[in-house]
């Protein structure tokens, strides 16, 4: 192999490198900067969904990718409203590093960015309003990492990557798939922890996040008891055998019926899941536009539609059960750009209306799943209607009858 012509592009770089930086905003076209960290946005447009909370949010992932040999270590992250040149967000030490997950999904141990390697930065962004979401946004990061492709060993180092454009259009709106009070989001947006929040597969030659908008519905009595009786009995959990409904006009494209109830109180053996049963039996429409809905974990036998059928907003789909790769009877709810549960792009949305009743804390969302009446009885509730919001994690909520909507 030549070394000689391999240098001399090394030392030509090098010096377009210094010649970038000195030169700063300028005029002209803008000069190529060597960039050892790569970025990229996971999967495709979004928009800013309207929370519970009273906040617009924006979530997504920012993939970060160490292109050279020389080791690096993120410092910080900053998402930056491209338009205005303002910084809107800056994450750096602990915050960051609770953010940032491996390929495989698992927290990342540290904020290394080895040789070749790739990591996940979950973002999820919050804004008063709608109209303070910016149209495009931009990162900066602040890194040690290779200088110029002649380097050798990491230096201090901070450039701009992964432009991105949010979606112009509405947030997609959908009539609630269950019905009756006391139901609980679990696993909810817009946090960068939860199940759902990181739950990136690798499926069909791409990355997907399918599940970043995902909710888990498990249901209370008046008493605040999710459960009443033997934990490991699914009969004993009061969301068991609620009606899932569809949550607007569409078309069924998958469905699937045959799986039996887990045991509750612990996952399946990871072992005993595949791509095919981890949804458990479930229910796939699309509502045309790119738009599709998934409804997962239901019983047996219970599923009343099938591939090819088209169904009407409020129909029965199935029945709330304990199918797949789930702990406790719930119904897993997302909506996705594609027909695949776990290979589309995961979509925000919006109920159309819900009367909201508070949120639930952690310890006493705890207690609930292990038995105790953990949650705010009825008679102490006082329920607020809301129009056209996404339900966050803990969101406690009831729905309208289907009959009455």
């Amino acid at each position: 192999m030549r070394r000689i012509g391999a240098l001399g592009v090394v030392v030509s770089l090098v010096a377009l490198v210094s010649a970038s930086a000195a030169d700063g905003a300028g005029s002209g076209p803008a000069k190529d900067v060597f960039t050892a960290i790569v970025g990229s946005i996971l999967g495709g447009p979004t928009s800013g969904v309207h929370g519970t909370d009273g906040r617009h949010h924006v979530v997504y992932e920012l993939v970060l990718t160490n292109a050279k040999a020389v080791p690096a270590t993120l410092q910080a992250v900053e998402v930056l409203d491209r338009e205005h040149d303002a910084r809107l967000f800056r994450f750096e030490g602990k915050q960051l590093l609770g953010m940032l997950r491996a390929l495989n999904a698992r927290p990342a141990s540290n904020l290394d960015l080895p040789p070749s390697e790739s990591r996940v930065v979950l973002l999820s962004l919050d804004f008063p309003s709608a109209r303070a979401v910016p149209r495009l946004l931009d990162h900066r990061i602040e890194a040690l990492a290779a200088v110029s492709p002649a380097a050798n060993a990491p230096s201090s180092v901070e450039y701009r990557l992964a432009t991105f454009a949010l979606a112009a259009r509405e947030t997609h709106v959908f009539r609630p798939p269950l019905e009756g009070r006391g139901w609980l989001v679990v696993n909810g947006c817009c946090g960068d922890t939860g199940v759902h929040r990181g739950a990136i597969q690798s499926i069909n030659g791409q990355l997907f996040d399918s599940q970043r908008f995902a909710v888990d519905f498990v249901r209370a009595d008046a008493e605040g008891r999710l459960v009443v009786g033997d934990l490991k009995e699914v009969g004993s959990w009061v969301g068991y055998g609620a009606r899932v409904l569809a949550a607007a006009t569409g078309r069924v494209v998958a469905a699937r019926n045959d799986l039996p109830d887990q045991a509750p109180g612990a996952l399946p053996d990871p072992q005993t899941i595949t791509v095919s049963d981890v949804d458990g039996n479930f229910v796939v429409l699309d509502h045309g536009h790119g738009v599709f809905t998934f409804y997962a974990h239901l019983q047996r036998d219970s599923v009343r539609v099938v591939p090819g059928e088209r169904v009407e907003v409020n129909q029965e789909l199935g029945r709330l059960g304990n199918t797949g790769n789930t702990s406790a009877p719930h119904l897993h709810f997302h909506v996705m750009a594609g027909s695949s549960p776990l290979g589309s792009d995961g979509l925000p949305f919006v109920f159309s209306k819900f009367d909201f009743v508070g949120v639930v804390e952690e310890a006493a969302l705890d207690a609930a799943l292990a038995g105790a009446a953990g949650l705010p009885r009825r008679n102490s509730l006082s329920p607020a209607k809301r129009e056209r919001q996404l339900p966050l994690d803990r969101a406690f909520i009831d729905f309208e009858p289907a009959s009455r909507r």
